[in-house]
């Protein structure tokens, strides 16, 4: 008997035509294969962010007719062997951050791709360490001391600071400063702890050395002084602990003069023409001791003008350290402070302007409010007009921007007339005289051609040529361009004296007003180079103004600020 191979289509058919040969009807059989579909991806792969050293493990889900295959890339690049639903990377690194990963499934329909899939790796996280040790610092006592320390690590980043092994309180930045050191934290150790999240590490110990300070005398020089003059002078000690004590060690002061044990002022008026040398003590509260030896000249009166021609011109509102030293806005300023004279300890005597000028020619600061006007504040002490009149000197002012001739109004356009404080005096107002002498700027340089410069000029630039509303270098080129001419002109050249300071300071108020540039040149007189240490303010000035031109009676402040006479070398 032969077998027969069945398969299950053929068997099902045979069995139709069997039942249909039996029930005598026609069948019609159905072989037609179902209709595959495309896969369609159903769970995206999703980005991940993990830290390097890690694995990452992607994973896709989709559907369609199977078999399904998977394929996938990095960065569009075929990974070999990745060619199931699920790719894991192995052990991460750096350069695998920002990578993106996708899949392409497969099957006889079709295939599509997946939406990209990034991958953040972050750096491992690392224990602190240290890079740059705190160093040992020597100081001296009531100077600061600053210890530094840097490392690295995953921030965030914490520190702390101990001295002898201590956490010291609010000390917990990178860098630690002792504002004002004391014999007591002499060889005192400090260190640092950095911590993160993963460790800490300690620095090693830095030693700070605090030595006593040494008491010395700073004050360089005594001016010299006049016989009949009231003279005043302050010494000055640094480096000791206050309150200081005073004494004439050898020699003795000029006749008239006398040694505050408590201030360490020298005061009075000379009585005798001398040269007394001495040598002056000082000791500190601690009991630190110091001397240095010094020497005044006295001169007899001056019985004449030691100038035929004096010029001021101010400036405005700025700080000593802005102008002295400062080349770069200032070159032409400074050239003068290189070869004449300059006042190191020169302060203004309030805030606001109006002041300091009032005390340039009456030696008393009257009101401080700059909204006065000559009209709403007419000024009627003795002052620089009054004197040089009555000793047969002349004067004028010589303003920017003002007017006209006379003008006595307020202020108006760059013209600020607080800075004209000639404008103010009844001794001005009063007559048409007085009112001659002032003038504007547009008359200095035909005064200085014709030889006609008065005995006194007080020159104002402008808002902006003073400083005040523009920059200091605008200043300086102004000062170049109009007064460099002045200083080789006849007969300036052979009895004149050039004065140029600021008002005020910008933002200090030491002495009132703050220390300010007072620089003072004279072409045949000066000291080449000289540089005072004495304490001097506008009073000062004044009484150089008039003294220089051999007026002895002086107002106000000017009767016992401190002459100004070592800036210059007079012939016997």
């Amino acid at each position: 008997m032969r077998r027969t191979q069945w398969s299950r289509s053929g068997a099902l058919l045979a069995i139709v035509q069997i039942i249909a040969a039996c029930s005598g009807s026609a069948v019609s059989i159905s072989t037609s294969t179902p209709t595959a579909t495309a896969p369609v991806i159903t769970a995206q792969p999703m980005s991940q962010t993990l830290t390097a050293g890690r694995p990452a493990t992607f994973t896709v889900a989709a559907t369609g007719t199977a078999p399904l295959t998977y394929q996938w890339k990095k960065d569009g690049a075929l990974i070999s062997g990745a060619t199931s639903s699920s790719y894991s990377t192995g052990p991460t690194t750096a350069g695998d951050n920002g990578v993106a990963f996708t899949v392409t499934v497969s099957s006889s329909a079709g295939a599509t791709t997946s939406r990209p899939a990034t991958l953040t790796v972050n750096a491992a996280a690392v224990a602190p360490s240290i890079t740059i040790q705190p160093m040992s610092a020597t100081v001296t006592a009531g100077q600061p001391a600053t210890f530094t320390v840097a490392a690295t690590g995953t921030a965030p980043l914490f520190y702390q600071w101990s001295r002898n092994g201590s956490a010291v309180a609010g000390a917990t930045s990178a860098r630690y400063t002792i504002t004002a050191t004391s014999a007591t934290e002499n060889g005192a150790t400090f260190s640092a702890t950095v911590t993160n999240a993963i460790g800490a590490v300690t620095s090693n110990k830095a030693v700070l050395t605090v030595t006593a300070p040494t008491l010395t005398i700073s004050t360089s020089s005594l001016p010299s002084g006049v016989v009949g003059s009231a003279y005043s002078t302050l010494l000055h000690a640094s480096g000791g602990t206050s309150p200081y004590t005073w004494a004439v060690r050898s020699g003795q002061l000029p006749a008239g003069l006398a040694l505050s044990g408590t201030s360490g002022s020298i005061s009075g008026t000379p009585t005798t023409a001398e040269t007394s040398p001495f040598t002056i003590g000082v000791h500190d509260a601690s009991g630190a001791a110091a001397s240095k030896a010094f020497s005044i000249k006295i001169s007899d009166a001056v019985a004449v003008a030691r100038f035929g021609h004096i010029v001021i011109v101010m400036e405005e509102n700025a700080n000593y350290s802005t102008v002295v030293d400062n080349t770069g806005t200032m070159p032409y300023l400074n050239s003068l402070i290189a070869n004449y004279g300059l006042a190191t300890q020169y302060y203004a005597d309030t805030h606001p302007s109006i002041g300091n000028y009032e005390m340039l020619v009456t030696g008393q600061v009257l009101t401080n409010d700059d909204s006065e006007t000559p009209a709403s504040f007419p000024i009627s002490v003795d002052n620089i007009v009054r004197e040089l009149s009555a000793n047969g000197k002349t004067w004028k002012a010589y303003a920017e921007a003002l007017p006209y001739v006379g003008y006595v109004g307020g202020d108006t356009g760059k013209y600020a007339v607080r800075h004209v404080p000639f404008a103010y005096l009844t001794d001005v107002q009063a007559n048409s005289t007085g009112r001659r002498g002032l003038v504007p700027f547009t008359q200095f340089p035909t005064d200085l051609a014709s030889g006609q410069l008065p005995n006194l000029s007080f020159v104002t630039p402008n808002l902006c040529d003073d400083a005040h509303n523009c920059t200091l270098s605008v200043a300086d080129t102004w000062l170049k361009i109009n007064i460099a001419s002045l200083l080789t002109s006849t007969p300036f050249k052979d009895d004149g004296l050039l004065i140029i300071t600021f008002d005020e300071s910008a933002s200090d108020g030491t002495h009132g007003g703050g220390r300010v540039a007072a620089v003072f040149i004279s072409p045949a007189f000066s000291k080449p180079g000289y540089q005072s240490t004495t304490l001097y303010q506008h009073g000062s000035t004044l009484r150089l103004m008039l003294e220089g031109l051999g007026v002895q009676s002086l107002p106000g402040a000017a009767k016992t600020a401190p002459s100004m006479w070592e800036f210059f070398n007079f012939p016997n």
